[in-house]
């Protein structure tokens, strides 16, 4: 495949017309199809199903012929039967929560990994990050990719790396002050904390050597930019990325126009559909973002379903089209604090408690700047309360545990909670929308 050389510190495909981009995306989709058909079972299956052929491909409106790769697909091939090379050639496995227990799993090649850190590189660049500063990655470590993914991106752009993942909040602020970092790279509601932390320890946050914030995992709203440039001085970016195509990296906000992100369109091809017909919509129409891989080896995703919701836009910054921030989503993951939470997965552990019932509700609140959630959930009609109360406390316990975040539970008496033509609303959003 056609690599292009880099020019002016930006690469040549950024600033490329649009035919060569097309061009470029057009021989890298024909390679990507015909990678997953040959090597992967599902992607044959699938395809000869809906009698679709790699030699179809004849030009880039020919993948909507494909069809759509969901999460059920990554499950159901657990753990690593979407894989497209040998597991032996596969260098690293990351990992994301899943409703039933099985996570999604994603595999790297070598190269793979060098594309990756190439995009997330592009990314911090493109955010005004630059070779030599020092970069605060407080992303978490571990089968998440944003803190690996944000780490190797920022070495390979030549940035000073601090990796201190999450948590510690005390001890990230002091770290912040002596090292004297220019970019951080955080969820926005941890930032959020930071800046809590600062003014608790007497520090202006306006005072640190914090230039460039590099927010993701996810949504925030530009009424938080602004909130955040206000209090720390600083520009405040997004980036847009998931496991399931590569991991942080896959969109970026370029800082010198701040208008949406910028899709690195020559390794992965966005489309927008209709949420509920599955027709791809012009640019320009909000509706479900779908991504297919260029360039990845070990594991191609076809139309793969992100369930964000969005719009595509013309390049501003960069030749490359542009999302929008993220809206929301067409199905039910709530993120929280940056951690994905299904109703299911609160379901599951309801079902397992036998003082409480699975009539539930998963409340969704603003506590000051942070994200709450409080899962409502009825007591059995038999149960005594001071049980159920501890009942809850136990599945409050059990969600930390295994997904990660912290949450409330509150106990109500049976009846209590509203019920609509025999289905529950799972989620109740309380938080201001802006």
């Amino acid at each position: 495949m056609t690599v292009l050389p880099a020019r002016g510190g930006l690469d040549a495909i950024e600033t490329a017309s649009v035919d060569e981009l097309r061009a470029l995306q057009l021989q890298r989709l024909r390679w990507s199809v015909r990678h997953a058909y040959e090597n992967v079972p599902h992607y044959r299956t699938t395809l000869d199903a809906a009698g679709v052929h790699p030699d179809d491909l004849r030009e880039l409106s020919d993948l909507a012929r494909i069809p759509f790769t969901t999460k059920a697909d990554l499950r159901a091939n657990y753990p690593f039967g979407m894989f497209a090379v040998p597991r032996e050639r596969v260098v690293r496995i990351h990992a994301s929560s899943g409703t039933t227990g099985r996570p999604t799993v994603v595999g790297y090649t070598r190269d793979d990994l060098d594309v990756w850190a190439a995009v997330v590189a592009r990314s911090i660049h493109a955010a005004g990050g630059r070779p030599g500063q020092i970069l605060h990655n407080a992303y978490g470590y571990g089968l998440f990719t944003g803190g690996l993914g944000a780490h190797a991106g920022a070495e390979r752009l030549g940035c000073t790396v601090v990796p201190v993942s999450g948590g510690m909040t005390q001890r990230q602020v002091q770290l912040i002050c002596d090292f004297q970092p220019e970019i951080i790279m955080v969820t926005p509601s941890y930032m959020l904390a930071l800046v809590d932390e600062m003014v608790r320890q007497g520090i202006d946050p306006r005072k640190t050597s914090l230039k460039t914030g590099i927010f993701g995992a996810e949504p925030w709203t530009n009424e938080m930019r602004r909130d955040m440039e206000e209090t720390l001085a600083i520009k405040a970016v997004d980036i847009y990325g998931l496991s399931e195509v590569i991991g942080p990296g896959v969109a970026m906000e370029c800082v010198e126009t701040q208008d949406g992100l910028h899709v690195w369109e020559d390794h992965f091809y966005p489309e927008v559909i209709d949420p509920f017909t599955g027709e791809v919509l012009p640019d320009g129409e909000e509706g479900e973002l779908v991504l297919t891989s260029l360039t990845k080896e070990a594991m191609p995703v076809l139309r793969y379903r992100t369930r964000d919701l969005t719009r595509l836009l013309p390049g501003t910054a960069r030749t490359m089209r542009r999302i929008e921030k993220i809206t929301g989503r067409s199905d039910d993951m709530i993120i929280l604090r940056g951690v994905n939470l299904f109703p299911t997965q609160i379901e599951e552990l309801l079902l397992q408690t036998a003082e409480l019932s699975p009539h539930f509700q998963c409340v969704l609140s603003r506590e000051g700047r942070m994200d709450t959630m409080t899962v409502r959930v009825e007591r059995r009609e038999a149960v005594a309360p001071d049980a159920a109360r501890a009942a809850g406390a136990t599945i409050r316990q059990q969600v930390k545990a295994t997904i990660g975040v912290s949450i409330d539970v509150e106990v109500v008496p049976p009846e209590t909670i509203e019920r609509s033509v025999g289905k529950m609303r799972r989620i109740v959003d309380h938080r201001e929308k802006r």
